[in-house]
């Protein structure tokens, strides 16, 4: 299924804006190493920069350490990325379609229509999905994702329509 304009996740924005961010997180680390940056003017330019190229609020984002966390590569990934935005009038047959696209990724989602970069930042996709209903779903809690247990002690999955229906707002 084709989800509208406003729900999937710009792709295209990130893969244009991916070179340069990953450029300037690459050259601040280079120079940080070289000269260190006691005073922070250069990470709070690398902060303005990132913030002009994207909009986004940068603070929330780990520029000093990323190489302790998922690397460059993905900390600039997740920055070019745009944020999911609060949607109207999602239907329950959209709100399936994201939660399929989530557990089973490889058996929904065209591969096609996503470049290479893409999907090796498919799980920054599924952040974005994520992020994306808790913004737009009251009920959501990323918990319904793992595994569950019975009283008998029984783990289970719950399928794509069973997350519906715990989210499904009415």
């Amino acid at each position: 299924m084709i989800l509208r304009q406003e729900i999937e996740p710009k792709t295209a924005t990130a893969r244009s804006l991916y070179p340069e961010i990953l450029r300037l997180l690459l050259e601040y680390a280079d120079d940080y190493e070289k000269s260190g940056d006691e005073s922070s003017i250069r990470y709070a330019s690398l902060e303005s920069t990132l913030h002009q190229l994207t909009g986004k609020d940068i603070s929330a984002y780990n520029l000093w350490e990323w190489w302790e966390e998922e690397g460059a590569e993905t900390l600039a990934y997740i920055i070019a990325l745009p944020l999911p935005v609060k949607t109207e009038n999602i239907t329950r047959d959209e709100l399936i379609e994201i939660i399929h696209r989530l557990k089973h990724t490889s058996d929904s989602t065209d591969l096609d229509e996503y470049e290479a970069v893409d999907y090796q930042f498919i799980h920054c996709i599924h952040e974005y999905y994520f992020n994306f209903l808790k913004i737009n779903f009251k009920k959501y809690k990323y918990s319904f994702f793992n595994r569950q247990q019975d009283a008998n002690g029984k783990y289970f999955e719950l399928s794509s329509d069973d997350i519906a229906n715990k989210i499904w707002n009415e």
